[in-house]
């Protein structure tokens, strides 16, 4: 087999490109971004001054510097761009059009996919970093306005959520997340019999979502769903078995 360079590319093999936030927080394993959440490599690109602050307020004059480092992770070889902020919806359109490859830059385009394997009274519990910022436009940009069947809940005022992902302390205490994580979860479902799953729209609550289905029994979606399929699809595995 004979293989050829790119022009300009030192490096290969990472098919999923990550745009991150200029943000400073421990990533643990599980997040979107710890390269040891995955089972292949990928490639991450920080976006100057696109704060935690600027993304809820849903800041589109930063969309010239997110296609700017979307065409870095291109050029550098990957096959598919995400994120790592559900609010990154805002930026999905855009970049779709821009970059002539897979864009999937929020775990919110799940939200229709979801709809579509439960029952029509069904709904989907949302679980984000902000429900104040989470408003309709954002749901709108990755097709997942359904308001008859989702439920929003929010872990803004969860003082060690607060404090390690909105207010960036710089350090974080994974048990106290998990336990305000899931008891916001378990009180989404206690309210809503109807719920019948529940999408993590936050790039920082994959680490979570075993407890999380755990308490609640119900199948959870997040980021790391939505990436493992995606590279499933853009690098795809031959089979070895017999029969």
């Amino acid at each position: 087999m004979i293989y050829k360079a790119r022009p300009g590319q030192v490096s290969y093999g990472e098919a999923i490109g990550i745009l991150l936030l200029d943000s400073s927080a421990p990533y643990i394993p599980g997040d979107v971004a710890n390269a040891t959440t995955y089972n292949f490599p990928v490639r991450f690109k920080k976006v100057p001054g696109l704060t935690v602050e600027r993304i809820f307020n849903h800041d589109l004059s930063l969309l010239d510097g997110v296609i700017d480092a979307a065409h870095d992770l291109k050029k550098n070889g990957v096959r598919a761009v995400t994120g790592d902020c559900g609010f990154m919806a805002i930026y999905q359109q855009s970049l779709a059009e821009e970059l002539d490859l897979p864009v999937f830059m929020s775990s919110l385009l799940q939200v229709s996919f979801i709809s579509l394997l439960l029952g029509g009274k069904d709904k989907i519990g949302i679980l984000t970093a902000n429900a104040a910022a989470l408003s309709s436009d954002v749901l709108k940009f990755c097709g997942a306005y359904l308001p008859e069947r989702t439920v929003i809940a929010g872990l803004e005022d969860q003082p060690c959520f607060r404090s390690a992902f909105i207010e960036e302390a710089g350090q974080l205490d994974r048990d106290k997340v998990e336990a305000e994580v899931v008891s916001t979860a378990l009180r989404m479902v206690q309210s809503d019999p109807a719920l019948k799953a529940l999408l993590l729209e936050c790039s920082v609550l994959p680490p979570y979502g075993a407890a999380i289905q755990q308490a609640v029994g119900l199948p959870i979606f997040d980021y790391v769903t939505m990436i493992n399929y995606v590279y499933s699809a853009v690098v795809k595995q031959r089979f070895n078995g017999f029969m």
